[in-house]
């Protein structure tokens, strides 16, 4: 019977029933009762500047209690470096609030910790953590119902007043925004339920743009060098670092894009070797075979070309105004319906027989 399969089906979980299939409720909590108890954050990419500039990412921090826009910051994409830079500009200009409200967005939560990768802790929850500051995930976008309420006003109200003032930059975005938030605020902001300011101020110990660096652990080796990102940095030999062969030192890289090699406070002088502009050696290849050796290059060239990458797990550094990662050139988009196809297939197939034959395929392939 149709009623008898489909109970089978609810069980094995290949149904659901009415009840199941009806949307989640999601009810309304109070607010915060103080100013800069919970403050919400989020970003929000949109094609702010219309067809006057490129895409790119508002970060909006607002605040529980008061729905004030308390910061915001134009910037390239939501990377950490660019919520290390905006925070570092907010708890300048406010104090340090008591928790930050979040999605679960990379930058705040670390989804595949594990025992092995430490405490699961971002680098921008552990710069959070030395500030003493409380970082909160929420579970879903609703729970965070006002920071993205304002994320739809801001797309409508502030993309039409930088069309009127002609902004079709990051920097000019960027100075203009204070002005815009005073107009803001002083429509749609509404008073607190209790009047104190929980902001703290800064601990006379606490360095900001010290605290917000992306800080990762390396191994120096016995010949006072270590790896990161794919490059080599060679340590000077002075009295210092002499002494830290086999040992753990500190690299950190700030969001203005200065790197710095540090232990137990002392900073370590150093030079770069990026292994990653290192030319591979060249083939040896007869002045007869120097035609096919070229030919199957250039094939090879046109459908996978030479793109080397640094680590995965690297930060994003498109908000670095300068930084010692070049990234390389992404390859062209090859089409190939236009490097004819089976033709193409055939030559390479011709040239590789040709290659062996003259015993210079290996010397390409290795080149």
């Amino acid at each position: 019977a149709c009623e008898t399969l489909r109970q089978f089906m609810i069980k094995a979980g290949l149904w659901k029933d009415r009840v199941a299939r009806r949307p989640r409720p999601y009810q309304p909590r109070y607010r915060r009762d103080c100013r800069g108890e919970l403050i919400q954050i989020d970003g929000s990419k949109h094609w702010w500047f219309e067809d006057r500039g490129p895409q790119c990412t508002l970060l909006v921090y607002i605040d529980d209690a008061t729905s004030e826009l308390m910061h915001l910051k134009m910037v390239e994409s939501e990377s950490t470096f660019a919520y290390m830079e905006a925070t570092r500009e907010y708890i300048e200009r406010h104090g340090k609030p008591v928790a930050f409200y979040s999605d679960q967005h990379s930058v705040f939560r670390n989804s595949r910790a594990s025992a092995a990768r430490g405490d699961g802790m971002t680098h921008f929850g552990r710069a959070l953590d030395a500030l003493n500051i409380e970082i909160i995930c929420a579970n879903s976008p609703q729970a965070k119902g006002r920071v993205e309420r304002a994320n739809g006003t801001l797309q409508d109200r502030l993309v039409k007043a930088m069309r009127l003032d002609g902004i079709s930059s990051i920097a000019e975005a960027n100075a203009f925004l204070a002005s815009y938030m005073a107009r803001h605020n002083a429509r749609f902001a509404r008073p607190a339920f209790d009047t104190r300011d929980l902001h703290r101020p800064l601990a006379p110990h606490d360095d900001l743009r010290s605290i917000m660096v992306w800080r990762e652990q390396r191994t120096v080796t016995a010949a006072l060098t270590l790896h990161y990102n794919k490059a080599m940095f060679i340590l000077e030999p002075t009295a210092i670092s002499k002494a830290l062969a086999r040992k753990r030192v500190t690299v950190c890289e700030y969001p203005d894009g200065r790197l710095e090699i540090q232990h137990e406070g002392h900073v370590l002088p150093y030079r770069q070797f990026d292994k990653m502009r290192q030319v591979n050696q060249p083939a040896i290849v007869e002045n007869k075979h120097l035609d096919a050796a070229l030919m199957l290059a250039k094939q090879m060239q046109a459908i996978m070309p030479h793109h080397r990458k640094r680590n995965n797990d690297a930060p994003a550094r498109r908000d670095q105004p300068l930084h010692l990662f070049p990234e390389p050139e992404p390859p062209p988009k090859i089409d190939r319906r236009k490097l004819g196809g089976s033709k193409l297939k055939r030559g390479l197939r011709l040239s590789d027989e040709a290659l062996r034959e003259r015993g210079t395929l290996s010397f390409v392939q290795r080149a």
